[in-house]
């Protein structure tokens, strides 16, 4: 297995099984903040006498979700508790870094519908410490660290990066209406939802993401023009092969070199990974710190 799959397969399955637990239990607290109690008003009637209650639908998204949702909360709790008892800490630096990293490796973090930035802090935070928490015994040498290093040194070598959306139209008049109606105030995840011809990118707001020169996937047209933009300005129409684009520049991420010592813990923990056995878990945790829970059956 390869570094950048290992590093892909470990980051994502904690991420976004968070990312999906923490979408319905904000859900569930912004309905329990607005209820005020009232578990039992009608919050939808279908025809002139059924109703379903406030009560009813909160008993389905437990049965549905629950589980999950008390799951996740726990594994929170235990991740930050055991690091706390073992001193592990981890800095803004490190979590910059390796969000950065992971940018220019995969655009799919840009997309909406997984939050913000600031959220993805969170969960690149908690991953980190539920890595160290599980290979904090592992022993790796400095030459096989060194070695991975140097061996996947193009990882730790981030180009310019840019994060974009675009909306694509069939013809240059199509283009300028856009246009107008970008500059008259329109919203161009809106006019992307309901005017772009790009069947990939159209039902994410024109969201492609984060992509760099060296992208194939991406016209090479938008690069010699979104190194002119500022963040948060959209671009003239630009002539492509299917029509006509305009390109949003949301995000633009400096390039950066990692030196062997800046990325050495990372290297340990992906090494130490590979090496174990099974799963990537909080599993194993519980028992250390000793939980008890609303679910009777064992964990």
């Amino acid at each position: 297995m390869n570094a950048k799959t290992l590093w892909s397969i470990i980051f994502t399955l904690v991420v976004v099984n968070c990312f999906t637990i923490a979408f319905f239990l904000t859900k569930n607290n912004s309905v329990h903040t607005n209820s005020l109690g009232k578990y039992d008003e009608a919050i939808a009637t279908i025809g002139t006498s059924t109703t379903i209650s406030r009560e009813e639908w909160l008993s389905e998204l437990e049965k549905r979700f629950g589980k999950e949702t008390l799951e996740q909360m726990i594994n929170e709790e235990v991740v930050n508790e055991l690091a706390a008892k073992h001193k592990i800490e981890i800095s803004e630096e490190q979590i910059d870094r390796e969000l950065t990293i992971f940018k220019s490796m995969y655009n799919t973090l840009s997309n909406e519908r997984f939050g913000e930035e600031e959220d993805w802090q969170k969960q690149i935070r908690y991953s980190i410490l539920l890595e160290e928490l599980l290979t904090k015994d592992a022993s790796v040498s400095e030459e096989e660290l060194r070695a991975f290093y140097e061996s996947n040194k193009n990882l730790y070598e981030v180009e310019d990066m840019f994060r974009l959306a675009h909306i694509v139209v069939k013809t240059q008049a199509e283009a300028n209406k856009v246009i107008e109606e970008l500059e008259g105030g329109s919203s161009f995840e809106a006019l992307a939802l309901e005017k772009s011809i790009d069947e990939f990118s159209a039902n994410e707001g024109g969201e492609i993401g984060f992509v760099s020169t060296k992208d194939e996937f991406v016209p090479k047209e938008y690069f010699e023009i979104v190194s002119q933009l500022d963040e948060k300005h959209w671009s003239n129409p630009i002539k492509v092969d299917t029509g006509y684009a305009i390109i949003l520049l949301k995000e633009k991420q400096a390039g950066i070199s990692y030196s062997f010592g800046e990325v050495k813990s990372q290297i340990r923990r992906q090494i130490a990974l590979e090496q174990m056995e099974g799963s990537i878990s909080v599993n194993p945790l519980w028992d250390e710190i000793s939980v008890k829970w609303f679910y009777e059956e064992k964990k």
